[in-house]
């Protein structure tokens, strides 16, 4: 009991903390940060008053100012998750649909060489439907590029798979190669 005014004052900051980050009132990202840094200011020269808990707050000031830079994105881009639980709640969810679409338990191939392409398509159907219009207004050139990339992630995974069915004629294969360009030089 000797320390529960201090509990409860550290606990009332805690929220104060949460509400603030929280942001319910949708305030531009830099007044956001504004507002938090006076509050860990507070934080800072009251610190005193959580007795035995004190030693908390350097350490929380120290980790913030670590993660600072990134710490305001989530105000300044609409729906970007705002905590890592969010962020992985969105990973769980595709890895979730992938496993009920496929039947595996493990990931499969597709992921590894168009993952990338297929968890923005997921996420970003998930906020927002799509016409044909949406997807006429595409850049092609940038869309021709994406494919290019994809499409060069593929031949490596085949090369690969083509070593590991049979590395011996693989091997002489590119031996033959490496000799056939050195006597045309």
């Amino acid at each position: 009991m000797a320390h529960w005014s201090e509990l409860t004052l550290a606990m009332k900051w805690i929220r104060q903390t949460v509400t603030l980050l929280d942001n319910e009132e949708q305030l531009p990202r830099l007044f956001v940060q504004q507002r938090f840094g006076a509050w860990m200011i507070f934080m800072s020269d009251h610190k005193e008053q959580l007795g035995s808990l004190a030693d908390s707050i350097p350490h929380l000031l120290k980790i913030t100012r670590s993660y600072w830079s990134g710490l305001f994105h989530c105000y300044q881009v609409e729906n970007l998750p705002k905590t890592n639980n969010d962020l992985e709640q969105v990973f769980g969810s595709f890895r979730h649909h992938q496993r009920r679409t496929t039947g595996r338990k493990k990931a499969t191939a597709s992921i590894l060489i168009r993952g990338s392409s297929r968890l923005i398509a997921a996420v970003v159907t998930r906020l927002k439907t799509f016409t044909a219009r949406d997807l006429a207004t595409v850049d092609l050139l940038a869309w021709r590029q994406q494919r290019s990339h994809l499409e060069s992630l593929r031949q490596t995974r085949l090369q690969q798979r083509r070593f590991r069915r049979d590395p011996d004629n693989y091997l002489l294969e590119l031996e033959t190669k490496l000799i056939q360009s050195i006597l045309l030089l």
